[in-house]
């Protein structure tokens, strides 16, 4: 290639960057600005699932509409010309079986023409919508394959919070199908729309605050556990990756990121909430993810262990579970094999151990790598904890404790920590990484950006010594501190604050001492100037000026004795001009 092509080439590159980020963010603010209908009637927690359910509900109306047309070899690039095309094979005896049997294999699924997306912001323009409309056709698509069932459960489509009457509740529906109508949703299917699906979860996230946990990891910690997951193993065929407390799916779907062959990444996950577990459903088919790659299931993971069947083991083990969680800690948990190697089960108030063995149970014996997200007390406590940690010590099982900074997480502001589990290691030491600095200030939470992300990567892959970020701890230095894994006895991060010359201190006090002089003489001199307007008054003018400064005297002779700043964080106490002590901060 030559140098004018190679430049032709970066350039195009970048236009069509430009281009696919432009369209990106055009299509994540419209999707943000249809959500204005719901945002005055409820708050983000419930009005996400009406807004990403009738999300998806238009991306397979007009998935199946454009599939119809192609098929027929009457392809088109509107809405409505392919539904007319659908409509007329659709109505069509000699050609309805057919087509129905093509749309099953094809997409799992069909709509009748009338309940199509299109059909229904048609019925919306010329105010003939009806809300039944819309709800059959969330049954019929309920209906057409396991993939699907009760997948639309969560969205009460009649329910007071759309509006005190059926007339309003109508009316709020109806609103928010117009703003839809507009999107190109099929046009963007896969990772485009997957990720604008993810960029709602996201200001969804953000607008819930801390019910937000339930559902939704951060990208930046999605990122950076699933780098490690996949580390020298970009190219694996097949990769299998777990999360048994999946909430929407996020951080599974990082997969698609960071795999080198996506399409043939297998997921499996586990959540408990059920409206949780349609939104990740929904996710991992805007994602593109093939059906017969995805594996979830609606449980409760502790109570119920899930997979049972094969596969039971994977590749990569992905958690961000409920920080200290309560479970039942029942003493049958011991005879569990997840638990029972380990001698006690975790605290019935504190469920974090019991998450941990339980992602650490299905990992693969070979090459497998777990990554959990964990409050830092999991590091240090004692009783049952501690003889837990100390138990996967002894085996090797921790590699790497990574500290993260607090308040980046929409459930709580605390510091959590990443542990990184591997089975059949020959060494038992721990890397420690202290990155609890590496973020830089958002509006409501602390963000860790691309570098932040990469350094701590670069630290992980080295595995060497950083001076204040990062140490490498033998198992001995691991028993010398009986098994205690907080962060800052292994990493020093402490910087000495910078102490300035007494000299200097001085010569601040004393040009601090001038200055009151010269205003306190500034203002004697102005009431010296001050007249009463009778001898009275001059007599208890005089009075005062008299008392002032004899006051202002003793105050000017206790400034020069005692400089005390108000504002700041040291207080310093005079004693003579050669004598200055350091009062103890605050």
């Amino acid at each position: 290639m030559n140098i004018n092509l190679l430049k032709e080439y970066l350039y195009n590159l970048e236009r069509n960057t430009m281009e696919t980020t432009q369209t990106s963010q055009s299509l994540y603010q419209a999707l943000w600005n249809s959500a204005d209908v719901l945002r005055s009637k409820m708050d983000a927690n419930d009005y996400k699932s009406y807004l990403l359910g009738m999300v998806f509900y238009k991306y397979l109306s007009d998935k199946m509409l454009f599939f119809v047309a192609e098929t027929m070899e009457e392809g088109t690039d509107s809405l409505e010309d392919a539904l007319e095309v659908y409509r007329n094979y659709y109505e069509d005896a000699e050609t309805y079986e057919d087509l129905l049997s093509v749309m099953s294999d094809e997409l799992n699924y069909s709509i009748k023409p009338d309940l199509t997306f299109t059909a229904l912001v048609a019925r919306v323009n010329d105010g003939t919508f009806q809300l039944e409309d819309l709800a059959q056709g969330f049954r019929d698509i309920e209906q057409s394959d396991d993939l699907y069932e009760n997948l639309f459960e969560d969205i009460d489509l009649y329910s007071k919070k759309l509006g005190a009457t059926p007339q309003k509740q109508n009316q709020t529906v109806a609103a928010v199908m117009k703003e839809l109508a507009v999107l190109d949703v099929a046009g963007h299917a896969g990772d485009m729309l997957g990720d604008a699906y993810e960029y709602l979860i996201g200001q969804f996230a953000t607008d819930s605050g801390k019910k937000a946990g339930e559902f939704y990891t951060p990208q930046p910690v999605a990122k950076l556990m699933t780098q490690i997951a996949f580390l020298g193993r970009e190219d694996q065929q097949g990769f299998t990756i777990y999360d048994a407390t999946m909430g929407s799916g996020s951080l599974l779907l990082n997969a698609k990121k960071y795999s080198h062959k996506p399409q043939t990444v297998v997921y499996f996950g586990q959540e408990l909430n059920t409206s949780t577990y349609n939104l990740a459903r929904m996710n991992m088919i805007l994602h593109g993810v093939p059906v017969e790659n995805q594996f979830l299931h609606n449980a409760d993971t502790l109570d119920e262990d899930w997979p049972t069947q094969e596969p039971t083991n994977f590749d990569g083990v992905l958690m961000n579970p409920p920080y200290s969680a309560k479970w039942s800690a029942s003493s049958g948990f011991l005879n569990d094999p997840r638990f029972s190697p380990f001698g006690k089960l975790a605290p019935q108030s504190k469920a974090d151990f019991a998450f941990l063995l339980h992602g650490y149970y299905h990992l693969k014996q070979d090459n497998g790598v777990m990554a959990i997200v964990l409050p830092h007390g999991v590091l240090f406590r004692g009783n049952a904890e501690g003889t837990i940690r100390k138990a996967l010590l002894e085996e090797g099982a921790i590699d790497t404790v990574i500290g993260l900074p607090a308040n980046i997480f929409f459930n709580t502001s605390i510091p959590t920590t990443v542990i990184i589990l591997k089975k059949n290691r020959i060494n038992r030491d721990v890397y420690f990484i202290d990155a609890s600095k590496e973020f830089d200030k958002g509006k409501n939470q602390n963000i860790m950006t691309d570098a932040h992300i990469e350094k701590i990567l670069e630290a992980y892959k080295s595995r060497e010594e950083i001076d204040k970020f990062a140490h490498l701890a033998s198992y001995e230095e691991i028993v010398e501190n009986d098994y205690n894994l907080n962060i800052p006895r292994y990493v020093d991060t402490f910087e000495e604050e910078e102490v300035e010359p007494l000299t200097d201190i001085v010569s601040k006090i004393n040009n601090t001492n001038d200055e009151i002089e010269k205003q306190t003489a500034s203002l004697l001199e102005m009431l010296n100037q001050l007249h009463g307007t009778t001898p009275e008054a001059d007599a208890e003018l005089e009075k005062f000026l008299a008392e002032f400064k004899g006051w202002w005297g003793n105050k000017l002779d206790m400034l020069i004795r005692f400089e005390i700043p108000a504002k700041s964080t040291f207080g310093w106490f005079l004693l003579s001009k050669d004598a200055i002590i350091k009062l103890p901060k605050r």
